[in-house]
């Protein structure tokens, strides 16, 4: 529209007319005279309204989405990382169960034994020193550890403390090559060396090369001058192959160790020797042997037939 006077006079009659139909329908309220010309438009322009809001509704809620779903990212962090707390909770439960279990069973080997031991949890395996079978343990010299000393866990010897800092200590694993460990059979006198062979059994020389020794004969530690670096008494391992003998004077035997190295966590360092041999009183309960079933057949004799029945007769 071209601005001219008389569109501009238009514009101004158009206003005045809008202002005072809107008076009108204020103040007529329900009775408002622009009431049934408000229906009409409705009933035109209303699908045409939904259609348009049908096609808006979509991007709106498309943006709503959008601005939502950096909320909905984070409570769905905020739950994930609870649920990863949960789990570590729980799981720091089963493993404080299983400490101290091993801890208990540990203390009873010690009491079995009478030995004075200081508690200690594996902090770093050393296979990096060395290619070494080592472990590092949390306690060191402030705790009144000292080289040689003795170490165990709740199933065996485990090894021997070779080096000592203010705080943690380095302990030479019993089935180190450069290991070895004197020995003495299980109700009896017969006295070897244990050399350990890394993830194979243990390699004991018996001094008596006439020993009779058979599979599952256990050994202890036979004990060191003013007991270090080896107290008596602590379990070794179960004799799992036994060389033939050819007149030697020593008889190889092979022995599975009690301990399992590669799963080692709560140990003990014997800071106190026991006053007395304990012998074989440290041993667990050797295993009862499960009886073997035996079943027995009874053959019933079958009924002839009664053609052979008749033929016989």
């Amino acid at each position: 529209m071209r601005d001219t006077r008389e569109s501009r006079l238009l514009l101004v009659l158009l206003i005045t007319t809008a202002f005072a139909l809107i008076t009108v329908d204020i103040r007529g309220g329900e009775d408002s005279p622009v009431d049934g010309a408000r229906q009409a438009a409705a009933t035109v322009f209303g699908p045409i309204e939904n259609g348009v809001s049908g096609a808006v509704d979509p991007i709106g809620n498309a943006v709503v989405a959008v601005r939502d779903s950096g909320d909905r990212h984070d409570r769905l962090a905020a739950l994930e990382r609870e649920n990863t707390a949960l789990k570590a909770e729980l799981g720091s439960d089963d493993r404080n169960r299983s400490r101290t279990k091993q801890l208990d069973k540990m203390l009873k080997v010690a009491g079995q034994g009478q030995y004075g031991i200081k508690g200690a949890q594996v902090i770093a395996i050393g296979a990096a020193q060395g290619f070494s079978w080592t472990i590092t343990i949390d306690v060191g010299a402030n705790d009144g550890i000292e080289r040689d000393m003795t170490v165990l866990n709740s199933d065996g010897l485990v090894g021997r403390v070779t080096t000592v800092g203010p705080h943690t200590a380095t302990v030479l694993l019993a089935n180190d090559p450069d290991f070895t460990v004197g020995t003495r059979m299980e109700a009896g006198d017969e006295l070897g060396f244990a050399s350990g062979q890394g993830d194979r059994p243990l390699r004991v020389e018996l001094l008596n090369g006439k020993a009779e020794i058979k599979k599952g004969d256990r050994l202890v530690t036979f004990g060191s001058q003013a007991d270090k670096p080896f107290v008596p008494g602590v379990p070794v391992g179960t004799v799992s192959r036994v060389d033939p003998s050819g007149g030697d004077l020593t008889r190889t035997l092979y022995v599975t160790p009690f301990v399992s190295f590669t799963k080692l966590d709560i140990v003990g360092v014997v800071v106190q020797a026991p006053k007395k041999d304990p012998r074989d009183t440290v041993l667990p309960e050797k295993p009862k042997p499960t009886p073997t079933p035996t079943v027995t057949v009874t053959v019933t004799p079958s009924a002839p037939a009664d053609g052979q029945y008749q033929q016989e007769q």
